[in-house]
């Protein structure tokens, strides 16, 4: 049946689509114990500004290491024998903390893969460059995100000319993941103890509604998503934010956290 409000309705469910494809792949943050994922684009907005002088990054894309490639990915494959449960469900280990399952698409844990093209300068051997670029990624990644970076492959796509700006990003860049859209932001009040519990915690600048609510509550798991700030560590502020709501929440239930921005100080308005 066909309504004046169809259209409106149309229009909301194309808008979350593209809101939820604009985050890329959904990425783990530290190991299968921490529950914590981190969309590719607020990762690769963070690398972006960990480049190289003499270095101007064009495309990047962060996934799955080849070495983990081959590895028996599905739900639940490494959990020891005996913890039972759906596959993808939040299970306990005889002898470990309960485990939340990934968001949807989410990326099991594992070590990851960047994937980038550069211009470098003429005026440096392009080994040292491709070399000075490696190493601020894989730092970057490290300790401001919480990313196990394993592999880096780097292209050199061309040279820059000696009279080109000094910049590091290119921002006509292709096929990289779209730049975050603005956060948009969750009502507290209104989400329940669990959504308090989170905004409260240090580095957290706003709980976020990509896909769904901001606290989406199951059977077996609940799921927060944030956007943190750039001066947190990421990986560290996640951790807390699921202390802070188990604490909050007389289930007790696993809790997994999606990071879906890292916001810079000049963008932080909380």
């Amino acid at each position: 049946m066909t309504t004046e409000r169809s259209p409106q309705r149309a229009d909301k469910w194309t808008a979350a689509v593209r809101q939820r494809l604009g985050l890329g792949r959904l990425l783990p943050l530290g190991g299968a114990v921490d529950g914590a994922w981190i969309a590719e684009t607020a990762a690769a907005s963070v690398l972006r500004g960990a480049a190289v002088p003499g270095a101007v990054l064009g495309t990047l894309r962060i996934g799955p290491a080849r070495e983990a490639a081959g590895a028996d990915t599905r739900a639940g494959a490494d959990r020891p024998v005996g913890t039972g449960g759906p596959a993808g469900a939040g299970v306990r280990a005889e002898a470990g903390p309960a485990v939340p399952p990934a968001p949807p698409s989410g990326l099991p844990p594992g070590p990851l893969r960047i994937e980038a093209e550069f211009r470098a300068a003429g005026d440096r051997p392009l080994p040292d460059a491709a070399a000075a670029l490696r190493v601020a990624l894989v730092t970057a990644a490290a300790a401001r995100l919480g990313l196990e970076i394993a592999e880096v492959d780097l292209r050199v796509t061309a040279l820059l000319d000696d009279a080109a700006p000094d910049q590091v990003t290119d921002p006509a860049a292709a096929h990289s993941p779209p730049a975050p859209a603005p956060v948009a932001r969750a009502d507290t009040k209104a989400e329940g103890p669990a959504a308090a519990a989170a905004a409260g915690v240090p580095g957290v600048v706003a709980l976020t509604r990509v896909l769904g609510g901001a606290v989406h509550t199951a059977e077996d798991h609940i799921r927060v998503e944030v956007a943190t700030a750039g001066d947190h560590r990421a990986l560290d502020v996640a951790r807390s934010v699921r202390t802070a709501v188990s604490a909050a929440t007389a289930d007790r239930l696993p809790v997994s956290v999606l990071v879906t921005d890292v916001v810079e100080a000049s963008g932080d308005t909380r």
